[in-house]
């Protein structure tokens, strides 16, 4: 496609430039200035703001397909994180108006507020089956008066995902407790490790009575089993898990001392590597709240809310006898989830949390609890 021309009789004209040339005009609606991220794009139509404060998009440009963003809002207690971790946004039509009594403000003084570079006015179905045809590619935003070749030249120094360990960008780095304080209310530790932890997962957790210590990414074995773990949830987050030698190494010793473990997304792919599986970089990924999953343990289908970028490799369970899928995508027949057969150990690449998304995933917590509670 060759660069479309500025449209000058937008209000705050705004250029969207990809790496492989091509080029979106829109209208600034968050904060001016000039982003760079990896493009890729959200099906969901509700929950654009967990969407944006999810932190495993750090790093990425986010296109809403959805045609209408902005209308109910947002509300400060809905953040999935301290703050927007989108690279940029990029809408078909955001709302000037929205409707909630219960909100605390709209959208676009959110983004301004967060300090998020955010285009509207884009055609993001062209934008969209531009993606899904070419794959997720690197792309700049900008509403400032550089020339598309001056941007095209910015973005061709920013460095692609693959190869990218962003956990320690958004992960906490000091340890600390969620929720009660109260000891007549615990049952069992957990040990969360924070690649990127989406507050609803800590929230789930809490839920079921346990102790919730959730740690850096970076911790030696050592500083995570002084807090004697009866389980260990490696989070999701944002990045290349291949890339992430360190998280893998730790993740591997603990599978040795067979402590129950369950991961979910990221985490999932670090246990997929920790057990010697390989993982890829996807075409284009998985990103919505209706991803069809089957259960292959009961046969049920659910449905799912995912965010990711790079799958586990099908053949390096299978060939694995020690594992076995619990889960796989039903549109693409990706590896969604397995277990391993001996230890206390699985995960799914899907969010059970789902905050955005229906809840049809929320027993792996029970799951988790039970495989805790069964261990003597």
């Amino acid at each position: 496609m060759n660069p479309t021309p500025i449209r000058h009789d937008l209000a705050n004209p705004a250029r969207l430039v990809l790496s492989d040339g091509t080029c979106f005009t829109g209208r600034s609606v968050g904060f001016s200035g000039t982003t760079f991220g990896e493009l890729c794009f959200n099906t969901g139509m509700t929950g654009y703001q967990e969407v944006f404060t999810d932190p495993s998009y750090k790093g990425q440009i986010m296109v809403m397909t959805t045609a209408h963003i902005g209308n109910y809002g947002f509300k400060w207690d809905e953040q999935e994180s301290d703050g927007v971790k989108i690279s940029g946004l990029i809408v078909r039509n955001m709302s000037r108006s929205w409707s909630r009594k219960r909100g605390d403000g709209g959208v676009t003084d959110y983004l301004k507020e967060q300090r998020c570079v955010a285009l509207a006015d884009v055609d993001t179905r062209a934008l969209v089956r531009h993606i899904r045809s070419r794959g997720s590619m690197n792309a700049v935003m900008s509403d400032e008066s550089y020339s598309i070749e001056e941007l095209y030249l910015q973005l061709n120094k920013v460095p692609v995902m693959q190869g990218l360990d962003l956990s320690g960008q958004v992960g906490t780095s000091e340890t600390y407790v969620y929720g009660s304080h109260d000891r007549a209310t615990w049952t069992k530790t957990i040990v969360v490790v924070d690649y990127g932890a989406k507050t609803n997962i800590l929230r789930q957790l809490e839920e079921k009575g346990f102790h919730v210590v959730v740690v850096s990414s970076r911790s030696l074995v050592s500083e995570i089993l002084q807090h004697q773990p009866d389980g260990i949830l490696l989070s999701n987050g944002p990045g290349d898990p291949a890339a992430m030698s360190h998280q893998i190494e730790v993740i591997r010793a603990l599978i040795q001392l067979d402590l129950p473990v369950m991961g979910i997304c990221l985490g999932h792919q670090l246990l997929a590597l920790a057990l010697g599986v390989g993982t890829y970089k996807m075409h284009h990924g998985h990103r919505g709240i209706n991803q069809p999953v089957l259960n292959i343990l009961n046969g049920r289908s659910e449905i799912t809310s995912q965010n990711h970028g790079f799958g586990v490799d099908a053949d390096g369970i299978k060939s694995n006898p020690e594992l076995q899928i619990t889960h796989i995508n039903l549109n693409d027949q990706t590896i969604e989830g397995f277990r391993h057969r001996t230890k206390p150990l699985f995960s799914v690449q899907h969010h059970p949390e789902a905050c955005p998304g229906p809840h049809d995933s929320r027993y792996l917590f029970d799951e988790f609890a039970r495989l805790i509670g069964s261990r003597p």
